[in-house]
């Protein structure tokens, strides 16, 4: 028997150095108790799935096939059967992996040790899971969730060069409910990061998650300058305008500020920038009146070209992270707000024409 395994590991070796001359990844399995049956092979892309291939079992239940994958660029792949995942693949080029599944999803994996991680992180989560579910008094939903908020942060510190954190930073029990929910967490984002960064610089996956860095990392910069700032009767935020030079809304010295929140990409949005703010800009700027129009939304090319096009000379801010939108508990375009002497209004104006008359009356 040892022997045989010497033989076989050699084997694996071998296919290995083959694989990665040729930019792929070798995946041999069992499907058990699935005799001649579709296996669907399937690529991470991010927030999506790619089909990349169907493997047919033979009688026997075994099955084979290639992933393409670039050196340095290992890929997350998973084995679907039907609806349901029964293997998920941490591949890097040159890896010949042994997979023995059930049409249930029990899963083991040889040969790759970063599919066998990436197995036990989705076991451990399953567990918790289970365990959150069947909880019923909040005092124990709090004790899992810490035990296990601790166990994740232990495993990203001691693996932070290994792809395999990524999952883990994206953990979620649910929509509303990610397992790294604290904005401190930007640290344990950032670690993981710039430790990738050094490993795989061309990795969509990590790229997508500097991304995610960036924002948290806004995020919490934002919460640290709210906690030291000077009393405002409004909330604060820092975006970049059209040249990418910060601006603090704070910093906007004036009378009247009209905070609007927008869609470059919405049509009727793009009129109003015309029809009614332009006019009321032109009318009241003199006096006293600023427009911070916030585009939201993630083309940022786009909203440039708006704002040239239109010749929108108020302050265009950009929040592609979100910051802003949250802060203003902005949940539907357009939005707007009034912000009087550092004071937000609470009044409501309805139509042009009140706006017209509440602005007489303020900026004399």
């Amino acid at each position: 028997m040892r022997i045989f395994r010497t033989v076989a590991l050699v084997g694996l070796a071998v296919l290995a150095a083959a694989s990665c001359g040729r930019n792929e990844a070798k995946i041999e399995g069992t499907l058990a108790g699935a005799p001649d049956k579709d296996v669907v092979v399937k690529l991470l892309n991010l927030n999506t799935y790619t089909t990349l291939d169907t493997l047919r079992t033979d009688p026997s239940g075994h099955f084979s096939g290639r992933v393409e994958v670039e050196p340095e660029q290992p890929e997350f792949v998973y084995l679907f059967y039907k609806d349901t995942k029964i293997a998920s693949l941490l591949l890097s080029c040159g890896d010949a992996v042994r997979v023995s599944t059930d049409t249930l999803g029990h899963c083991s994996v040889e040969g790759s040790e970063e599919s066998a991680a990436l197995i036990g992180i989705e076991n451990d989560f399953r567990d918790f899971s289970a365990k959150m579910s069947a909880a019923s008094t909040s005092e124990e939903l709090s004790k899992l969730y810490v035990a296990y908020y601790r166990k994740c942060v232990k495993y990203i510190m001691e693996n932070t060069g290994s792809l395999t954190c990524i999952p883990v930073l994206y953990q979620n029990l649910n929509s509303e409910f990610p397992i790294f929910s604290q904005t401190t967490d930007a640290l344990h984002f950032r670690n993981v990061t710039d430790s990738l960064a050094k490993l795989y610089p061309d990795s969509k996956y990590v790229k997508a998650l500097e991304r995610e860095t960036a924002r948290r990392e806004e995020i919490l910069s934002l919460n640290a300058r709210v906690s030291t700032a000077k009393e405002l009767g409004f909330p604060d935020f820092i975006l970049p305008d059209t040249k990418g030079e910060k601006v603090t809304l704070s910093d906007v010295d004036s009378k009247v500020i009209i905070l609007y929140f927008w869609n470059p990409s919405d049509a009727s949005q793009k009129l109003f920038n015309t029809d009614v703010l332009r006019p009321l800009y032109e009318d009241y700027r003199a006096r006293g009146l600023q427009v911070v129009a916030v585009a939201v939304g993630s083309d940022k090319p786009l909203w440039a070209s708006v704002v040239k096009n239109q010749k929108l000379e108020w302050v265009n801010l950009f929040d592609n992270s979100g910051v802003a939108t949250s802060l203003y508990n902005v949940t539907r375009l357009p939005a707007s707000y009034m912000i009087v002497d550092g004071e937000i209004m609470t009044e409501k104006l309805d139509g042009e024409k009140a706006l017209r008359k509440h602005l007489d009356k303020l900026l004399r």
